[in-house]
């Protein structure tokens, strides 16, 4: 694996000291009380993530998708909910700098960057979730604005953000289905927008998760993400790789949090006379979780790498996200197997990385859809 450069070296460095000290200390208290991590989220402000990928000329960070994957991974080493707060949030700002128009670019990255402004991405809904282009949620011109009528679901930052990224139907009646389908910048603050209620959820705790109702609910014309409509699908796919980087590395971060705990336990718990990490089953669990982490690490750099090269990525970052994800649950399993009792209380972290894992393999679409987004890419790459 190529060496960090001193940016990363410092930014990883910096960001350690944070888990280290900030969050392991409250992350498994907070997320059993599923509370909103506040005082986090401000952190993370002054640490300028919330402008990791937004680019410099808009107030951000302008780091590469490399770098950003490595930021995700250590903070996921202390607690994985806080980087949904910043997953969705830069995803929306990506897909804004690949496809907004100069005027929005200006008027909304500077103030995403700084947090002042967090977004989400509002397109999941309780109807249609991989499959996009199956969305109800309507919007109609009136004037100089757009009606936005419907319901979506599992909507991150939906309570504690002020701004969402809306995918709406602006022409119902499109063929094919997603080019009637538009993306807006929508401001939350008029009424008709509700957010409905907050899912409770297996893991994943802490983190607003939320069913949103739109009735009426006004968003100016000027709003219209890229100043023309039906491009909305484009727009989304657009930024999916990003957001399949980013829960890849994730799934990276857990794992070796998981795999840390356990390797700790093993040299600390004796049995039989010697600690366990000298039974040669302890040995071999410790093995299959080590290179199953570093194997997730090296797919997901290399999905990021290609990205920051301007190039497609579809298949890399379905690679990375599918046997990343997968690989989390395996390790987070065997280091319960490893603490044994105690993995599946609640005096170690162990219990909380068990219940995270399933997320990695549902979000941003799910393990059988990587492995179609795969084999199209496959098949593209060796035609004969």
């Amino acid at each position: 694996m190529p060496e960090l450069d001193p940016e990363q070296q410092q930014i990883l460095s910096t960001l350690n000291r944070f888990v280290e000290r900030e969050v392991k200390p409250v992350a498994s208290e907070m997320e059993h009380r599923d509370e909103y991590p506040h005082a986090l989220v401000e952190r993370m402000k002054e640490l300028g993530l919330f402008g990791a990928i937004i680019p410099t000329e808009y107030g951000g960070m302008g780091l590469s998708f490399t770098t950003y994957a490595m930021i995700i991974e250590e903070i996921c080493r202390g607690w994985m909910s806080l980087t949904g707060v910043l997953n969705s949030h830069l995803l929306f700002a990506h897909i804004l700098a690949l496809f907004g128009t100069e005027e929005q670019k200006q008027r909304l990255l500077p103030a995403m960057a700084t947090g002042e402004k967090r977004g989400g991405l509002a397109l999941t809904e309780p109807h249609a979730g991989s499959d996009v282009q199956r969305i109800r949620t309507t919007a109609k011109k009136q004037g100089d604005s757009y009606l936005i009528n419907g319901s979506k679901m599992f909507i991150t930052n939906a309570r504690h953000g002020n701004i969402l990224a809306v995918a709406a139907k602006t022409n119902p009646d499109a063929e094919p289905a997603y080019a009637g389908i538009s993306l807006f910048a929508a401001e939350k603050g008029a009424p008709g927008l509700t957010v409905s209620r907050d899912i409770k959820k297996l893991g994943y705790k802490g983190l607003d998760t939320c069913e949103l109702a739109f009735e009426d609910f006004p968003t100016p014309a000027a709003s219209l993400i890229g100043g023309e409509e039906g491009l909305g699908f484009k727009q989304v796919m657009g930024g999916l790789e990003v957001g399949r980087i980013n829960v890849a590395a994730r799934a990276v971060g857990v794992a070796q949090a998981a795999f840390e705990e356990a390797i700790r336990y093993s040299q600390q718990r004796e049995t039989f006379g010697k600690p366990i990490c000298e039974h040669q089953a302890i040995q071999l669990k410790l093995a299959d979780m080590a290179t199953k982490v570093e194997a997730s690490r090296l797919l997901v750099r290399q999905a990021a790498e290609k990205k920051d090269n301007g190039e497609r990525c579809d298949l890399e970052a379905g690679m990375a996200k599918l046997f990343a994800s997968e690989a989390c649950e395996e390790v987070a399993l065997e280091a319960m197997r490893v603490l044994g009792g105690y993995g599946y209380t609640q005096e170690f972290p162990v219990e909380r990385f068990y219940r995270d894992a399933p997320l990695m393999i549902i979000g941003e679409g799910t393990s059988e859809i990587q492995k179609l987004v795969i084999a199209r890419n496959l098949l593209k790459k060796y035609r004969i």
